[in-house]
């Protein structure tokens, strides 16, 4: 199994934000935005943290194992319903994110460790 190191999600991530008319996770022009998405949208910083948040839990997903890749999933399932429940509350967006990358980068070290 190859280890993704955590430097290079964060490359992959600035070189991916470099736009961010497109850049979250979901399609800004859409015209059913929640009120965290349109957030998301409309603030550069909540921006890039989707777009890490995103580029983590994609590059995560692919090494695991199917038992953990679906808790894995279902845990952001939960996250998300808990970044809904924000609104347009900034402040409660990046915390979400926050917490999310954390509990990621957590995970990251579990699966990164040698046999």
């Amino acid at each position: 199994m190859r280890s993704v190191s955590l430097a290079a999600v964060f490359l992959l991530t600035s070189l991916t934000t470099a736009n961010t008319s497109e850049a979250a996770s979901f399609n800004c022009d859409s015209q059913t935005l929640q009120p965290d998405e349109k957030m998301i949208c409309d603030n550069r910083a909540l921006n890039d943290a989707d777009v890490k948040m995103v580029t983590t839990f994609d590059l995560l997903s692919g090494p695991l194992a199917m038992g953990s890749r679906g808790t894995l999933q279902d845990e952001q399932t939960a996250w998300l319903k808990k970044r809904q429940a924000c609104g347009a509350d900034a402040a409660c967006i990046k915390g979400a994110y926050d917490e999310r990358l954390k509990g990621l980068d957590e995970t990251y070290k579990r699966i990164n460790r040698p046999l």
